[in-house]
């Protein structure tokens, strides 16, 4: 995909201001996507909705949409930055994500609130855009996987939005009218749209409408490449909405079926298994080319040791948290993916993948991360959804509604390629949190399961390795993790 002109291309048909305004969000041409001859056009030929779908996957790694800055690189800078403030990641120098780290980037003026709102609504207003070309009412296969796409992702930006700038779903709950987020429609969809905070429990309405639609569009639909949501990711992102929203037996069950997608590697595989997304478990990720590599401006610049990035240069490595390191059995193949407290592995010794950058020094650091490699060219690949991830939502879903010993026979189809040893009969929800801390370290998920499970954070503990700034502690439900809306948007909006 050439990134740039898949941009021009849709981006185009809407008016961006330099706010998250209304302006902003809208979309401006309404009278010219909405028309009779557009859908028509598209019925006829739905193959030109193709590179409409597609820009919105470039966007969702394009580093200039907002700022020119190497600390916004799109969805995965929103994961990161988010992963930043929990306590399983530790930076070891000041620098891009300093500020995400040390808790302090939630301000209504600063640059990571305005990033993260302005990326995820450019998201609903190009899947928008799909939808005004194209007619709910459509039975061409086409056209309904073009439109199942769109729903997914756009439920998937309203269900980050929902936690980044609201209260935790256990302290908010389902029936609460306490603001939420804004909702965009497109025009034939027939709904107003709602420029306030819309209450909470009207935006979870409006995600699970979104994901339950696009699973039932995308069933039957086979893809070109991972970096298309089908039938088996838009159920993994309906997993993750349904464990948020505490809807475990729908939780349970989306879970099951998306790993239907993928495959769980082989222990062997691990150490070179976050960085192509050619591998067996990946369900969807980004495929970077020569056309769509981005260096210091990039994921792997900033949290793989290995890379010649920021990371790899120690201008911020990122090293596992010492006390989550510790908790890690011996008999687990995923502790050989961090330093210990002296270097222990070499980083052209765990995977061909693997292979350090002879500049990247970074991975020598004591704890440091070798999780996340190099393969000599700045084109690898993001990982958006691992069929790991699946199994744990699966077995924590169990869990919750008191079938221990099923969750562990789940958690086994998992823990069997990571650590054999591990032979437990029953387990509860903060093991299988702990299982989520180890296998998803790194992928942008602690924030979220901080703030879903209501748990707070502790960097001051003896011995700890988070540098002197950075050694906070917060209760569960603190406000530092709740985004203030952007000014502009307040100002404009």
């Amino acid at each position: 995909m050439k990134t740039n002109k898949l941009l021009a291309f849709v981006l185009g048909f809407i008016f961006f201001s330099t706010s998250c305004s209304d302006d902003f969000l809208e979309v401006k041409t309404t009278s010219r996507l909405t028309s009779e001859a557009a859908v028509a056009t598209m019925e006829a030929d739905p193959a030109k909705l193709e590179g409409f779908v597609n820009a919105i996957y470039s966007m969702m790694v394009q580093y200039d949409l907002v700022y020119t800055n190497h600390d916004a690189f799109g969805y995965m800078s929103i994961l990161h930055s988010t992963e930043m403030m929990s306590e399983d990641i530790v930076q070891v120098k000041a620098t891009h994500f300093t500020y995400d780290y040390i808790l302090d980037n939630r301000g209504d003026t600063y640059r990571r609130t305005r990033v993260n709102w302005t990326y995820l609504y450019s998201i609903v207003s190009s899947a928008n855009i799909v939808l005004n070309l194209t007619s709910a009412e459509s039975t061409s296969p086409e056209i309904k996987a073009y439109r199942g796409q769109v729903l997914a992702l756009r439920g998937m930006a309203y269900y980050y939005l929902i936690q980044l700038y609201q209260q935790n779903y256990g302290i908010v709950g389902a029936a609460t009218d306490l603001p939420g987020v804004p909702l965009y429609f497109a025009t034939n969809e027939g709904k107003p749209n709602r420029l306030n905070r819309v209450p909470v429990k009207e935006v979870y309405a409006q995600i699970e409408s979104d994901l339950t639609t696009a699973v039932v569009n995308l069933n039957g639909w086979s893809r070109g490449n991972k970096n298309q949501v089908n039938y088996y990711v838009a159920n993994g992102i309906l997993a993750r909405f349904y464990l948020l929203s505490e809807q475990w037996a729908k939780a349970a069950s989306a879970a099951l079926e998306a790993q239907k997608g993928g495959t769980i590697m082989s222990a062997a595989k691990i150490h070179d298994g976050f960085m192509d997304i050619a591998n067996s478990e990946w369900l969807w990720g980004f495929d970077h080319s020569a056309e769509t590599e981005t260096r210091y401006a990039s994921f792997f610049s900033h949290i793989s040791n290995i890379t010649p990035g920021y990371a790899g240069l120690e201008y911020g490595a990122r090293l596992i948290d010492k006390r989550l390191y510790e908790s890690i059995p011996a008999t687990d193949e995923r502790k050989k993916l961090f330093q210990g407290a002296t270097q222990i592995y070499d980083a052209t010794s765990l995977g061909s993948s693997s292979m350090a950058s002879t500049t990247a020094t970074g991975w020598k650091l004591p704890y440091a991360s070798l999780k996340f490699g190099w393969n000599g060219n700045w084109t690898m690949d993001y990982p958006y959804m691992r069929t790991a991830e699946m199994v744990l939502i699966e077995a924590e879903a169990l869990v919750r509604q008191n079938k221990g010993s099923e969750a562990a026979t789940a958690l086994k189809k998992l823990l069997a390629n990571r650590d054999p040893a591990w032979n437990q009969s029953s387990v509860t929800v903060d093991e299988i949190w702990m299982q989520r801390r180890i296998e998803l370290w790194g992928e942008g998920f602690a924030y979220f399961d901080l703030k879903r499970l209501n748990k707070g954070i502790d960097r001051t503990y003896s011995g700890t390795n988070h540098r002197t700034d950075a050694q906070k502690k917060f209760s569960a439900g603190t406000k530092d993790w709740i985004y203030r809306l952007p000014q502009t948007e307040i100002l404009e909006n």
